[in-house]
């Protein structure tokens, strides 16, 4: 009964493997890691029914019971630390000692048929738990902590409604991996994690696919969304944004050209607008900002931010054309009418893409 089902978890991950490298959603440098992950997965799995299958083929089997046991308690922490790449693929070169614990248990699992440290498999072939199984415990929690807090900085990093998910979806791997830990008769940890490995896939999917390849923004699909969201009572603030005469751009520099300055134009806004602004790009040459800032001072300052940030890169030599924006504010606590706030918000901007243009005829 365990072989089929360990059968069917490892087929659901060669599955995976295919949808991760056939998938446009999934940034192209997430899948590395990603299947370094499954791999990992897959490996302790075959492990794991190893030691089903010669547990009770008799001693002859022993040698490789041990074998089947090593390579799950070493691998099996591994596996969290590579789905941690995912999110930061630098994160152990710079914290080198991130990888002490791994690298402790992958020695003490090493040294346990001789010390009975993690696990002890008795002369009758019997699997036994060593006195220091709780070193395996503490570093798999350890890892698997560390992932959480690398997911969550990522989504607090871009102001991605990912927390709950990632807390749901923790505690349904830890409780399924516990109950293996608390009865290890119970054979539930393999097939919570394969589901977990395919939730974080979907996961993952969706959070890549919210974002604009160009600029590293939101795109026009996540702002649509964010916008049906809005409420009659939480008061926010819409700024729309665009490049003056982009098209001259394009036209006389050339696409790259083109894409080059709406890199830099929406690097300067992300640099110019705080943590509480999120960004989107509509497409082309338009951008727009939400936030829960319903103070026109405050807004007005990043926006000074902004302009000051602008003028000192093209002080620097660089050939920025100049942004147009316009803001509108909803206070709260009465009918929402979005299209009205966003329509304020357009007619201001191109106001002052107006003002721009008369200043441009009066300098020539």
């Amino acid at each position: 009964m365990y072989i089929v089902t360990y059968i069917l978890d490892i087929a659901a991950l060669l599955y995976l493997i295919g949808v991760l490298h056939s998938s446009p959603a999934l940034n192209i440098y997430r899948k590395k890691p990603f299947l370094v992950g499954i791999i990992l997965t897959i490996i302790v799995i075959l492990a794991e029914a190893g030691t089903v299958f010669t547990s009770n083929g008799g001693l002859n089997l022993r040698n490789i019971n041990i074998l089947c046991n090593i390579l799950g308690f070493a691998l099996t922490p591994m596996i969290p630390l590579a789905i941690t790449l995912i999110f930061d693929g630098k994160i152990f070169r710079a914290h080198k000692f991130l990888l002490v614990p791994t690298l402790i248990n992958i020695v003490v699992t090493v040294l346990s048929p001789l010390f009975k440290f993690i696990f002890y498999v008795d002369a009758n072939n019997h699997y036994l738990r060593g006195d220091y199984f709780f070193i395996f415990i503490a570093v798999y929690i350890a890892n698997l902590l560390l992932l959480i807090i690398s997911t969550l900085e990522t989504g607090k990093k871009y102001n991605y409604p990912i927390k709950w998910k990632l807390v749901a979806l923790s505690i349904f791997t830890i409780i399924g991996t516990s109950i293996q830990l608390i009865n290890p008769s119970v054979y539930s940890s393999w097939h919570c994690i394969t589901l977990a490995l395919l939730l974080y896939f979907l996961l993952l999917s969706e959070f890549d696919s919210s974002f604009d390849t160009l600029t590293g923004f939101y795109n026009r699909a996540v702002f649509n969304k964010a916008a049906k969201q809005m409420t009659d009572s939480k008061a926010f603030s819409i700024i729309l944004l665009d490049i003056d005469d982009f098209k001259k751009v394009n036209d006389t520099y050339g696409h790259d050209y083109g894409d080059t300055v709406i890199k830099t134009v929406a690097a300067i806004i992300r640099k110019s607008f705080n943590k509480h602004y999120t960004c989107y790009r509509f497409g082309g040459d338009e951008f727009s900002i939400m936030s829960n800032e319903a103070d026109r001072e405050k807004i007005e300052y990043q926006l000074r931010t902004m302009i000051s940030n602008f003028a000192e890169m093209r002080e620097n030599g660089s050939l920025l054309p100049t942004v147009s924006y316009g803001y509108s504010i909803f206070p709260g606590g009465e009918k929402l009418d979005f299209n009205k706030i966003f329509k304020e918000a357009d007619e201001q901007m191109y106001k002052f893409k107006e003002i721009h243009k008369s200043d441009a005829i009066q300098e020539k």
